[in-house]
């Protein structure tokens, strides 16, 4: 699974993957093996490979105020993290999602667009779906990163889009 961590600030590509009892992360480029067991909820020990080092860990399931962050505890340290999955935001967030002001809701791939979910002038939600687009024989619903109103419709059913290409703004 393929992640952007936010870790006090500063924004880190991340891979995750099970095998069994392992897991297999990396982390900006650097490969980690690590081996998981939950002692509690929320509380696990992460053993490195091969048996070298030993981390509990403990992850508090609310988020904070700090945009959607969680409290992570490893070792005596506190962070705030926030994970952000790129397809659950349908790429809207990499194209200039804000709090407030305007957001550019763009395809994260080429594909051909199967459904429009909304029309200008329409009220939407954080999460709402906007579009959906047909790519690689998968449908991806694109979703609104932030409430506000539709003031752009650039995607019709049928069309065929470029990544990259802004089909929705919200404002």
């Amino acid at each position: 699974m393929k992640l952007t961590a936010e870790i006090e600030g500063q924004s880190y590509a991340l891979d995750v993957r099970r095998v069994g009892a392992r897991v297999e992360a990396t982390v900006d480029g650097r490969r980690y093996e690590l081996e998981a067991r939950e002692t509690e909820p929320g509380a696990f020990l992460l053993l490195t490979a091969g048996g070298g080092r030993v981390y509990e860990c403990r992850a508090n399931g609310a988020t904070t105020a700090a945009g959607g962050a969680r409290e992570v505890q490893i070792g005596d340290e506190v962070f705030q993290v926030r994970l952000i999955d790129p397809r659950r935001l349908g790429g809207a967030r990499g194209a200039g999602a804000e709090a407030s002001g305007r957001a550019q809701v763009a395809a994260s791939m080429p594909g051909k667009v199967v459904r429009v979910l909304v029309e200008v002038g329409a009220q939407v939600e954080a999460g709402d779906g906007l579009v959906v687009v047909e790519a690689m024989k998968m449908q991806n619903e694109l979703k609104s990163p932030k409430g506000g109103a539709v003031v752009e419709v650039r995607a019709e059913a049928g069309a065929t889009v470029n990544a990259g290409d802004v089909l929705v703004v919200v404002e």
